[in-house]
């Protein structure tokens, strides 16, 4: 026993009130539900096996009592008894002599176990049901108010670390929108969803953190003492996910938590990684022959190609692919053009190359095609570098030969009720 402490706090009890039949007019006492201002009782404690934690109890009917626990606590003490050697890193695990042997433990924590400290120190405590009450029956039974799951990724270099996490950052602000957020938690979020889909950049001195939501669901990701990227999922409401609150449920709320972290970096590794050897440039910027068939080149500064890079990214996570008029939508808007400018055969010859360059694939016994992952590093490669390196920075180097502005006619875009003008002289610009 290392502390023992005592707090008024706000919780749910139940109360007694007098209600009056309305037929006989007798009254009578009736159980509600209402808020309450009681005494908390602390008692922090140290465990053999499971380190610190604290157990909380309730001085008012139904006497409610909490057990707060950290599992990496659990997993030191027995790398202790063990006698394996590592090195900590806060509340996770910088490196280990025996990794097999760590994860393996981190595996074991059941809920048998944690059901067994409670009971364990159960009796040792005072709590309010006495030893009549619990041969009455009156007992505690655990149930999974909130549970953090995490996955902590050590870093040989944390310098870059840090400016990979940045560029997560920078890249992901879309990360919770709905449609992203049901790819990382493999759920279908409709309309009548509830929770605020954001993506939330919340910087603590000079460490910046990346936050998604979903319904009682949060993510949490930022780099942890700089040296490892951490991330972390804290489910609140374990019926979100159509599972039970018991304890016994504890395996299958670890397998989502855990589903979620790996999903959401391997979305991140996926756009962060898209480097290409040099060899594979070049194949993409001279013609193909496949068998009997020849593709055109794909060449870097093509506008056109640099359009159809940007309108396959579109498609990337389509579980059923894209058809022809799919991909000729968003090419004609990024030309500038209509679908009657672009014909379906233009788009054709277009889908053509690009499944021979192995960019696209066809969905076997249909006529929509899928982008594989050859084909999405190189578009978010050639995207990314005409976007960010090309265009800003060749101007600045070479700026005698910026284009020259013509006139052209005033071009207006309706966007959430709005006009937003481009491309205009400057004598048509509306006052604002």
């Amino acid at each position: 026993m290392v502390f023992v402490g005592k707090a008024q706090e706000k919780c749910t009890v139940y109360r007694t009130e007098r209600r009056r039949n309305p037929r006989t007019g007798r009254s009578y006492a009736w159980i509600v539900k209402s808020a309450a201002l009681v005494n908390q009782y602390y008692f922090y404690c140290v465990d053999r096996d499971f380190g610190p934690f604290f157990l909380k109890f309730c001085s008012y009917f139904p006497y409610n009592a909490k057990l707060c626990l950290n599992g990496h606590e659990y997993v030191k003490r027995q790398l202790e008894q063990l006698a394996i050697a590592y090195e900590s890193l806060d509340n996770g695990i910088l490196s280990c002599k025996h990794p097999e042997r760590l994860q393996s433990l981190c595996n074991g924590l059941s809920a048998e176990k944690i059901d067994a400290l409670l009971r364990k120190w159960l009796a040792r405590l005072p709590h309010p049901f006495s030893g009549r009450d619990r041969q009455a029956g009156y007992r505690y039974d655990l149930s999974i108010l909130q549970i953090e799951l995490s996955l902590t990724q050590v870093l040989d270099r944390p310098v870059t670390g840090r400016i990979f996490f940045e560029e997560v950052i920078r890249e992901n602000l879309d990360i919770g929108r709905p449609k992203q957020v049901q790819l990382i938690f493999d759920r279908w979020v409709t309309r009548s969803t509830p929770g605020l889909f954001r993506t939330r950049v919340i910087t603590d001195g000079v460490v910046p953190s990346l936050h998604v939501d979903y319904k009682g669901t949060r993510i949490k990701q930022y780099h942890k003492e700089g040296r490892a990227l951490r991330t972390e999922t804290t489910i609140n409401n374990a019926e979100d996910f159509y599972v039970g609150k018991r304890l016994h449920n504890l395996p299958a709320l670890r397998c989502i938590g855990f589903r979620a972290n790996r999903r959401l970096l391997e979305v991140e590794k996926i756009t962060h990684d898209c480097i290409l050897a040099e060899e594979t440039f070049q194949q993409i910027n001279r013609p193909r022959q496949v068998a009997s068939q020849r593709a055109s080149a794909l060449r870097f500064g093509d506008p056109q190609v640099q359009a159809l890079w940007s309108a396959l990214l579109v498609f990337t996570w389509l579980p059923t692919g894209f058809s022809n008029r799919n991909l000729r939508d968003h090419f004609a808007f990024l030309l500038g053009r209509t679908l009657q400018e672009l014909g379906r055969g233009q788009m054709t010859y277009q889908l053509r190359r690009l499944r021979l360059h192995g960019i696209i694939e066809r969905i076997p016994q249909s006529h929509r095609y899928r982008v594989t992952d050859t084909g999405l590093r190189i578009a978010l490669f050639f995207t990314r570098t005409y976007a960010r390196i090309l265009r800003p920075v060749l101007p600045k180097h070479y700026p005698k030969y910026r284009a020259l502005i013509a006139p052209c006619a005033v071009a207006s875009i309706n966007f959430n009720r709005r006009s937003i003008y481009a491309s205009m002289p400057q004598d048509l610009l509306p006052k604002i």
